[in-house]
C-alpha cells in the first residue's frame, strides 16, 4: 500500500495510559461501585453495563465539550466521599495520563520530514488535552488536529469521520488509521475507507521511516 497520510490517534497510541492506577485512585474516593457505576470503567479501561444514565450522561457530554471542566469534577463531587476536594478528584482524573515517550514525537516528525500528512484524532476532554497539548507541544507534530471535545462529536460515529475526510485533504485509498481501540478501527475502515493498525509499532512497516 502506498501511504502518504496518517492518522494518529493519542490516548494509548502516543500517551500511554494507565487506567488502573485512576481507577485506585477513584476507588479511594467514591468506592468500587461507584467507579463502575459513575465512571463506568473498570481495570482494564472498558465500559461496564453498569453505568446509570444520568452518569454516562455526564461522561458523553464532558467528552464531547457540551460541559466545563467545572462542572463535571463538581458532578464527580457529589458521588465521592464526604470531604473529598475538587483537588483530589482533578488528581484522580489526571492520573489516568501516563509517560509519552519522546521517540514516538521523535517518529511522527520524521514522518511528517519525509513527505507523510499527520493528522491527530482523538476522543479526550479539556482536563486531560490541554496538560498534554501545552507539555509536548502537539500542535508542531500534525498536520491538522480534530479533538471531541472541540467538535462536540466522537469516534466511533460516522460525523467525526466525515468531518475528518471533509475537512482535510486526506486521500483515503492512501490513509493509515492508528488507534488502539478495535471498535475506533472498525469505524475508521467502514466509514473512510482507512487502513488501521493497532500501534506505531505495527505501522512502522507501511512507511519508509523505520
Amino acid at each position: 500500500m502506498d501511504v502518504n497520510t496518517i492518522v494518529f490517534d493519542l490516548g494509548g497510541v502516543i500517551i500511554n495510559l494507565n487506567v488502573p492506577r485512576c481507577v485506585g485512585n477513584f476507588k479511594r474516593l467514591m468506592g468500587e461501585d461507584n467507579v463502575r457505576n459513575i465512571l463506568g470503567i473498570d481495570d482494564e479501561g472498558e465500559g461496564v453495563v453498569a453505568v446509570s444514565a444520568a452518569t454516562k450522561q455526564l461522561m458523553h457530554d464532558y467528552e464531547y465539550g457540551n460541559i466545563s471542566t467545572d462542572e463535571f469534577l463538581h458532578t464527580l463531587q457529589t458521588y465521592c466521599y464526604a470531604g473529598t476536594s475538587i483537588e483530589q478528584i482533578r488528581e484522580a482524573w489526571l492520573s489516568m495520563l501516563d509517560e509519552l515517550p519522546q521517540e514516538r514525537l521523535d517518529f511522527i516528525a520524521q514522518l511528517r520530514k519525509a513527505g507523510y500528512k499527520t493528522v491527530l484524532l482523538s476522543n479526550s476532554n479539556e482536563l486531560h488535552w490541554d496538560p498534554i497539548w501545552e507539555q509536548y507541544h502537539l500542535g508542531d507534530y500534525f498536520d491538522a488536529v480534530f479533538a471531541s471535545h472541540h467538535l462536540h462529536m466522537a469516534k466511533p460515529n460516522k460525523e467525526i469521520f466525515d468531518h475528518v475526510v471533509r475537512e482535510t485533504p486526506i486521500d483515503c485509498a492512501h490513509t493509515i488509521y492508528v488507534d488502539d481501540l478495535e471498535k475506533n478501527r472498525a469505524a475508521g475502515e467502514k466509514y473512510a475507507g482507512w487502513q488501521t493498525v493497532a500501534s506505531i509499532d505495527a505501522l512502522r512497516p507501511f512507511t519508509i521511516v523505520i
